[in-house]
């Protein structure tokens, strides 16, 4: 009986094109749902405090390439690793952090992740498998390759998942990265998301090749290119690369091509694309496209769909007001956390 009602509550997926028929439950996909619903909404509302000066700093948001951070930690477990970019609240929020602490972060406020003193580029929770967000380009793939070799060596099944952007493939980390998670085997799965700028050059300038994927190749693991905007292509891949990560059998490279909806950073007006190419790929946001999917496979009616949109609403709302009434650092320790207490006392005697 108890294996009747389990399948019962499988959605085959039979509709979807982008590999094989599949088994993932329906309160999965609504779970992805809202992942990628909190995503957007978190970023709109970190938008429109920035333009308002409510909040300081700046952001470089994820809209838009939602579906890849929410279907790929939809295969992870709590004690497995991410690494993040400077394009970070995405990966972050689907691994489960904290909205409040998250908010608080950006606000600068001692209740954040990392103090106050990281900002939107640095957040991490380490009780939860995020290794930390990184503005560097490229610093993730060492740090996922460390994270992975340490599994190994202590014997667990832990997963590492890395996120980068596509300009970091032609950084020496991410060759170097592929290569030792090569000849190691390690449990990586490399998530290249392709959104085709590298800040403000397009993907056709900055590399002579049509997929980043084939870089696989020279390393001899397996790479794939995905319709990153596809929720249940990008799960498909990630759910194969992570099992056979999982089983011992080394690394992996899946290519999500997708899009950022707005600038490099917030702010930018983003000039430099052309107006066709935004147009067509807003067409494809993956958020409508996910919802559509869910109501044509009985998975959630719009009537459902509105209301999972309304609570995550609700949840935005709760994480601006706490990080609002939370209080700034003390100025004292404005370097507490930052340096070793050695550094510290050097700087100070001198």
């Amino acid at each position: 009986m108890q294996k009747t009602s389990e399948k019962s509550a499988v959605n085959k997926c039979a509709k979807h094109k982008g590999g094989f028929l599949m088994a993932i439950t329906k309160d999965e996909q609504k779970a992805i749902y809202i992942s990628m619903m909190r995503i957007r909404r978190f970023e709109e509302a970190a938008e429109r405090l920035l333009k308002e000066k409510r909040m300081p700093g700046f952001a470089h948001l994820y809209i838009g390439e939602e579906a890849i951070a929410s279907a790929v930690c939809a295969n992870l477990r709590r004690d497995d690793y991410i690494t993040s970019t400077h394009r970070g609240h995405g990966h972050c929020i689907a691994k489960g952090a904290d909205l409040r602490f998250m908010m608080a972060e950006l606000y600068g406020k001692e209740a954040g992740y990392c103090k106050g003193k990281g900002g939107s580029m640095h957040i991490a929770d380490t009780d939860i498998g995020i290794l930390g967000a990184d503005g560097i380009v490229g610093a993730g793939q060492p740090i996922s390759v460390g994270a992975a070799l340490s599994a190994q060596v202590r014997g667990t099944d832990q997963v590492t998942v890395c996120f980068f952007g596509d300009g970091s493939t032609n950084q020496g980390t991410f060759h170097e990265s592929l290569n030792l998670a090569s000849i190691w085997k390690l449990p990586v799965v490399f998530i290249c998301e392709n959104n085709l700028y590298q800040i403000t050059v397009p993907f056709s300038y900055h590399s002579n090749i049509r997929d980043i994927a084939v870089r696989a190749q020279a390393y001899d693991i397996p790479g794939v290119t995905v319709d990153g905007n596809d929720v249940m292509a990008v799960y498909e891949a990630a759910k194969v690369a992570v099992e056979r990560a999982r089983r011992g059998e080394g690394p992996k490279l899946i290519e999500c091509k997708t899009y950022r909806h707005r600038g490099h950073f917030s702010g930018d007006p983003a000039s430099y694309r052309p107006k066709d190419e935004v147009e067509a790929w807003l067409k494809r946001d993956p958020i409508p496209r996910y919802e559509q999917f869910l109501i044509d496979n009985g998975v959630m009616t719009r009537e459902e769909l509105d209301e999972a949109a309304a609570q995550v609403e609700k949840e935005i709302a709760d994480a601006i007001a706490f990080a609002e009434a939370q209080p700034y650092p003390p100025v004292e320790n404005t370097v507490k956390d930052v340096y070793s207490e050695d550094i510290v006392k050097e700087a100070r005697d001198r």
